[in-house]
């Protein structure tokens, strides 16, 4: 199973296009806040099952704060990750995801990409795919395989300059 993770679109969507064609195929999809009312857009260009939900900047969006999913066995929070005030640090989140039984947990709000494993929780982050925060601010997203025997492996990946700038047809 493929899963592409990506969050903080607000509202541009060149990027995520050239992701999604530089990516495809997969088979999932999770957005983790802040599409600012372009979810249903979202939905069709994914073209697979997508979860996703609410962020701080998704105003009056009848999306969920967080969910509870299951991906190829594991169990995963998903939030954008404002209401755990991941800008201050990762301990609230994490500890929500060990109390609930999660193996993974991910979140977006930081705009700063993130993969972190720690006492059993996966932490991820795919950052921003239109206002990357981090050093060198190159878009950046998740990849999420999960082989035949349940294993997961995580890739966080960039847009490059070239691919940043290109106009999607």
């Amino acid at each position: 199973m493929r899963v592409l993770i990506v969050s903080d679109t607000h509202k541009k969507h060149e990027n995520l296009i050239t992701i999604m064609e530089k990516e495809r195929p997969f088979d999932r999809m999770i957005h983790l806040g802040d599409a600012e009312g372009y979810e249903d857009y979202i939905a069709e260009l994914a073209g697979c099952p997508l979860d996703i939900v609410a962020g701080n900047n998704d105003f009056f969006s009848e999306l969920p704060k967080e969910k509870e999913i299951e991906i190829g066995g594991l169990k995963a929070l998903i939030t954008h990750g404002h209401y755990y005030y991941v800008s201050a640090g990762l301990e609230d989140i994490k500890k929500e995801a060990r109390g609930r039984g999660m193996d993974i947990v991910m979140f977006g709000h930081t705009h700063r990409p993130l993969i972190e494993k720690d006492h059993g929780v996966v932490a991820l982050n795919p950052g921003s795919t239109s206002y990357p925060r981090q050093d060198g601010h190159l878009p950046s997203y998740i990849v999420m395989e999960i082989d035949a025997n349940g294993t997961p492996d995580y890739q966080l990946k960039y847009l490059s300059e070239e691919e940043k700038t290109k106009k999607p047809l």
